[in-house]
């Protein structure tokens, strides 16, 4: 009797126990997920080499820049004062003639007129690289633009607190200061 108990089951109860009872199905369906995720897997590998790859490849670059932008900056920085220094030979040459022109000329006027020449090309020449004189004298004094070597009294009041004299001038070199004025101011 038992054996026609078991016999008369419907096929239906055996899902109940995960029993795969369809005669067409292989069985092997749930390897092809397996399958399907070893490729995912292998894919994601792939795209993490090459992301890495990619990575290498950008610190190499970036690497090269940063050493090249140092070379470069080390030599500008070497020759930066080439373009000023080349500008200033003609000046140089004006003050080797002046001084053998002074030997052999007795005249002083000669002389003062020379030398107010060669000081006029020396001043344009540094103009045209960006450098202003600062006009200091009867503005008022100014902690950004002055230094105080010391302070005189002064008769007339509107000179309290103004520059009276200029000791060394102040200058710009465009626009940016780069000297400060040494000044005497009124009190």
């Amino acid at each position: 009797m038992e054996e026609k108990d078991f016999q008369q089951q419907p096929v239906a109860d055996n899902e109940d126990f995960g029993i795969n009872a369809d005669e067409n199905a292989a069985g092997t369906t749930h390897l092809n997920d397996l399958l399907e995720d070893e490729s995912a897997i292998e894919k994601l590998q792939a795209e993490l080499q090459e992301q890495k790859d990619k990575y290498l490849r950008l610190f190499a670059e970036f690497d090269n820049f940063r050493r090249r932008t140092a070379k470069e900056n080390i030599e500008l920085r070497q020759t930066a004062g080439k373009e000023i220094i080349i500008s200033l030979l003609d000046v140089l040459d004006d003050c080797d003639r002046a001084e053998k022109q002074m030997e052999n000329d007795t005249d002083i006027e000669h002389v003062k007129a020379g030398a107010k020449l060669i000081f006029n090309k020396l001043r344009k020449i540094l103009q045209s690289k960006g450098l202003k004189e600062m006009h200091s004298v009867h503005k008022e004094f100014d902690v950004e633009k002055h230094e105080a070597i010391t302070e005189i009294p002064v008769e007339n009041p509107k000179q309290k607190g103004k520059v009276v004299d200029e000791i060394e001038k102040g200058y710009y070199l465009n626009d940016k200061l780069i000297r400060f004025a040494k000044v005497v101011v009124g009190k």
